[in-house]
């Protein structure tokens, strides 16, 4: 996302045109995440504008349309996927990973589909995969199936860390929605390419947000000094501080590794005075 209703006028300058939201963005962070992408496959003179907007080093985490995921569950989408494949590649490479996130129900015994699937994807591009079955996460012999889908063809699995947020009851409306809607799983924190994408929820109440993703600074910094290139994406159930949330996750790993490259500074959102 590169828009968020309660983001106008704080993060990003109000009223601004749509076609001039993902440069303000880019201001804020170096990646995002495609997630509309889930819903419907865009026009490529709309990915042709994204483009326009980034430079070319930003990163796009572009999830898979939900009819080869979930619908069709990785099993006969190939005209989906060539039509999404078609409409991307005006982003060039600033296609960072193609993010396959698969259903809850998506579970061990499925694991020969998405052997096959990533195997006759093309290579142009890089994968990254989500899962949500919870015994992916708590049996280590479906975890290890997994990874000998995973490491043939390059592809990354990307951990969704909500165990911060399920720690406590919810306090907020926008907490309660997301009680019930996101994946309970144990915490993964093991990379298995030399880009590892990390998915993080915290709270609405930003302290507590900062305190849940401490383990991550070490895991990061750590991935870091091994020559890998993470991409880390922070959450919240409202999302409503997300990109200063971003901004503050990166400035605590530079702070333990300085040669870390600093982020664009944002232009100012509101109009300069004298005074």
């Amino acid at each position: 996302m590169w828009t968020h209703r309660s983001w106008s006028g704080r993060f990003l300058p109000h009223p601004l045109p749509a076609h001039e939201r993902l440069r303000a963005y880019a201001g804020w962070c170096t990646a995002v995440e495609g997630n509309t992408t889930f819903y419907a496959t865009p026009t490529r003179e709309t990915v042709a504008s994204w483009a326009g907007q980034t430079d070319p080093d930003f990163r796009f985490v572009l999830k898979l349309p939900r009819t080869v995921t979930h619908e069709r569950r990785l099993a006969g989408a190939g005209e989906d996927l060539r039509e999404f494949l078609a409409a991307i590649e005006p982003l060039g490479s600033r296609t960072h990973a193609l993010w396959i996130q698969l259903p809850g129900s998506f579970g061990p015994g499925d694991v020969p589909a998405l052997t096959r699937f990533l195997r006759g994807l093309p290579t142009a591009h890089r994968y990254a995969v989500e899962l949500r079955h919870p015994a992916f996460f708590t049996d280590p012999r479906a975890a290890r199936t997994v990874e000998e889908a995973l490491g043939p063809v390059g592809a990354e699995w990307i951990p969704f860390d909500t165990t911060a947020f399920f720690r406590t009851p919810p306090t907020s409306d926008a907490e309660r929605e997301a009680w019930t809607r996101k994946p309970r799983t144990a915490l993964r924190t093991r990379a298995l390419t030399d880009r590892p994408i990390v998915r993080y929820l915290g709270r609405d109440d930003p302290a507590r947000t900062v305190e849940g993703w401490q383990p991550w600074l070490d895991v990061v910094t750590g991935w870091l000094r091994e020559g890998r290139c993470p991409t880390v994406f922070v959450h919240t159930p409202d999302n409503a501080d997300a990109p200063e949330l971003a901004r503050r996750f990166h400035a605590e790993v530079r702070a333990r590794l300085p040669e870390v490259a600093p982020l664009p500074e944002p232009a100012p959102v509101g109009p300069l005075t004298l005074f």
